[in-house]
């Protein structure tokens, strides 16, 4: 298996049901995706949890590490919600020996116009060529989540 996708939820994956935003989280999107890109690779998928970032404490992300350890693919992309993105990513740190990045959307990935689609095709370019560490892929740049925040009134990630 040349990568391990983790699925946790978050925008890329909700469902909106009505006019109020109302959601859940729904299966992910991800499959969809590398199914249309014809991707070439060997890769699984797993989902951790289906939950908005916002809804995530340090147990979910312990339960993140947990599993990273365990994981024996050097090569890891995670799904994840933009407004704990960063928390998550900080946590995974400690993890030595893997390349890890963490992408998401503003806009779920079920809409028609929706970032998902690029920052997954960013993020599974970064995942294989960006050397052991943790990474975010958003908004078409890396960033290290040691120094890096989403300025959610531009709606972007920065350093």
């Amino acid at each position: 298996m040349d990568l391990k996708i983790l699925t946790t939820g978050g925008t890329i994956d909700k469902i909106y049901f009505d006019a109020k935003s109302e959601f859940q989280v729904g299966d992910p999107h991800i499959h969809e995706v590398l199914a249309e890109a014809n991707v070439s690779f060997s890769y699984q998928v797993e989902s951790l949890m289906r939950k908005d970032s916002l809804d995530m404490d340090e147990a979910d992300r312990q339960l993140i590490v947990a599993h990273l350890l365990q994981e024996v693919c050097p090569r890891i992309l995670i799904t994840h919600g933009t407004d704990t993105m960063v928390e998550t990513a900080r946590a995974l740190v400690p993890v030595k020996d893997k390349t890890i990045v963490l992408t998401g959307s503003m806009q779920p990935g079920k809409l028609r116009q929706s970032d998902a689609v690029f920052n997954i095709g960013y993020a599974l370019a970064a995942t294989q060529i960006l050397p052991p560490g943790v990474y975010i892929a958003m908004n078409g740049r890396i960033f290290d989540p040691l120094i890096t925040s989403k300025n959610v009134k531009a709606n972007r990630f920065e350093t």
